[in-house]
């Protein structure tokens, strides 16, 4: 069993067993939601989940600086929060913070110090933070905010009593956020056989708030229709329905829809909630569900909020059914647009073999149809990841036919801000700065309820060294829950905190991003790297080994033929970091075949 210095912190809800009383679906998917919030933080300061704890989890860390740090953002996010949310649904974290030498067998963590931390949490406020003066000692010089000493305190089964340090929140952390634009106008449908329809949100408070859930209903309807892959029913489609009990089976048959989104809104004094489902009407099926609860505030900021919120969720889960859906053509031979879905339903896999399948199903798709734009914007997509993942060899001539892919997507649909993200990236890649920014604006533009674009704009960022701007956009498109496989916010936010020489948060990244694919060529390089520079040279030999067990031609010269970054600086400081962990530098010795290991090996 290893021994290790650490850092943990021990997080609980206060007051979840009361809450869990009044509303147990709502507090646990309320807790789920902010978990999931709060999770980039913890990997942008080098820590791990240990384990979720049914109420709170248990994180472990490198650097007790980088948890302590940690911890404060994300009551700070809790505090933003909850300002949104009813007094009798706020949910408030507290955090036990220790630091020591501990047991660590596979993923668990065990011993005394960890007892601390665990103890420690019973100690802070709901919202704040309770540091052992161990902890405080050694992190106290490098914070920026003010602890106060709560003296000395006696924990059950700690035969020492321990001196604690606590801090508060001030205040909550306000961000500004970027109004959404109104372009009310309407896509081509370019065979989006799927149709989408928006029924009238219920208003379940007085009449006078009718204008609110019809205004929410008009939004949602705008928001949806600014993606390029379904169609969505104007409102003159669903608000004939609006009051009228009639089934969604009926409705969808109706007005020929493929899927259905209904909700409600309801005002209490100064705050609203609302709910929207999203089903699959022939079946019944409740494909997605969803609850925000808000402070009515600005009205029109916080009705854009939730539009975001909505649109972002809905339109990833019609993706996902979609291309889980049986054909809907009527013969044996499958249309352009049915082969387009059937290599979707394989690259969702995102396995090699899976890759390769849909490669072959995107060019029959373009082959059958041409003008087919999104076929082409994902068939650069796959390409160009394939290239990073290790998965296909990396040539001239593969990065010009993606480009080719990427430009005409964009003229043959202009007004997908899909088509325009992939644009941006590959030009981010090719290192023509300007025109990727200009591409990924253009992106934002068309759709900025989109987080894959403000993400695609924070690669923009990063590759011309602007490495703190990238990672806020990698963080915010990873907070909304953005697991779409054509955003690999894990991998570039590794690369991006590595260049600002924070280790231990491209570690965390790093390790997130293998969980999904164990053979990321470029996360398995920058992951040795982080480890030679952050001096962990045994562990950086042993990454390295994993590497070119899976790559065995991997030399550092060949892989950083595909970075095209535009500062030298942050070209030398990661082939330093390859050189340190033992990649070689232009060519090999001969040795040994190794067998092909796992990251988790």
């Amino acid at each position: 069993m290893e021994r290790r210095l650490a850092a943990i912190v021990c997080a609980d809800v206060a007051g979840y067993a009361r809450m869990m009383g009044a509303d147990e679906a709502g507090t646990h998917a309320a807790f789920k939601a902010h978990r999931t919030a709060i999770y980039p933080i913890i990997l942008n300061h080098g820590g791990r989940l240990v384990k979720n704890t049914g109420d709170g989890f248990l994180l472990e860390f490198a650097s007790i600086v980088g948890a302590i740090e940690a911890a404060i953002e994300m009551q700070s996010l809790m505090v933003e929060r909850n300002n949104h949310i009813p007094a009798d649904r706020v949910m408030q974290f507290r955090f036990g913070i220790h630091m020591g030498d501990v047991m660590a067998d596979e993923d668990e963590v065990f011993g005394d110090d960890v007892n601390i931390a665990v103890r420690l949490e019973s100690v802070a406020a709901p919202g704040g933070l309770a540091v052992s003066a161990k902890a405080y000692g050694e992190a106290g010089k490098h914070l920026n905010v003010s602890f106060v000493d709560a003296g000395s305190h006696r924990f059950k089964n700690i035969d020492q009593p321990v001196q604690v340090w606590t801090w508060e929140p001030g205040g909550s952390d306000s961000r500004g956020r970027e109004p959404a634009s109104k372009d009310t106008s309407n896509l081509a449908a370019q065979y989006r056989t799927a149709i989408v329809g928006v029924l009238p949100f219920a208003n379940l408070s007085d009449n006078t708030d009718e204008y609110f859930s019809d205004g929410l209903t008009e939004d949602l309807i705008h928001a949806l229709s600014l993606q390029s892959f379904y169609r969505v029913l104007s409102r003159n489609a669903t608000f004939s329905f609006k009051s009228k009990n009639v089934s969604t089976r009926l409705i969808a048959r109706e007005i020929d829809a493929t899927y259905l989104i209904q909700g409600s809104v309801r005002r209490a004094g100064t705050k609203i909630r609302v709910t929207a489902e999203l089903i699959a009407p022939e079946s019944g099926e409740q494909l997605w569900n969803g609850r925000y609860d808000r402070d009515i505030g600005d009205l029109f900021a916080m009705q854009d909020e939730i539009t975001t919120s909505l649109s972002a969720a809905i339109a990833a889960e019609i993706y996902r059914a979609e291309a889980a859906a049986p054909p809907r053509a009527t013969s044996n031979d499958l249309t352009a647009w049915d082969r387009f879905l059937k290599g979707l339903s394989h690259y969702y896999h995102q396995t090699k073999a899976d890759y390769e399948t849909s490669i072959a199903l995107f060019k029959e798709a373009i082959a059958l149809d041409p003008t087919l734009s999104i076929a082409r914007a994902y068939l650069a997509t796959i390409m160009v990841q394939g290239i990073q993942f290790g998965w296909i060899k990396s040539t001239r001539e593969l990065w010009t036919t993606a480009m080719s892919l990427a430009e005409s997507s964009v003229r043959l649909d202009p007004r997908s801000s899909f088509a325009f993200q992939i644009l941006a990236y590959l030009h981010a890649m090719e290192g023509h700065f300007e025109a990727a920014m200009d591409a990924a604006k253009r992106a934002v533009e068309l759709n900025p309820y989109d987080m894959g674009a403000r993400g695609v704009q924070g690669m923009c960022h990063f590759v011309t060294g602007e490495h703190r701007q990238a990672i806020d956009l990698f963080s915010m498109a990873a907070q909304r829950g953005n697991s779409d496989p054509r955003y690999q916010f894990a991998a570039t936010n590794a690369f991006s905190h590595y260049l600002l020489r924070q280790y231990d948060a491209s570690l965390s990244w790093a390790r997130e991003a293998l969980y999904s694919n164990p053979y990321h060529l470029q996360v398995l390089a920058v992951r040795a790297a982080a480890l030679a520079q952050s001096g962990r040279s045994e562990e950086a030999a042993e990454a390295t080994e994993i590497l070119l067990a899976n790559y065995p031609g991997l030399t550092v010269e060949r892989h950083l033929r595909n970075f095209h970054w535009k500062s030298e600086a942050d070209i030398a400081h990661y082939r330093d970091g390859l050189l340190k962990a033992g990649v070689p530098s232009t060519r090999f010795s001969l040795v040994e075949p190794a067998p092909k290991r796992t990251a988790n090996s």
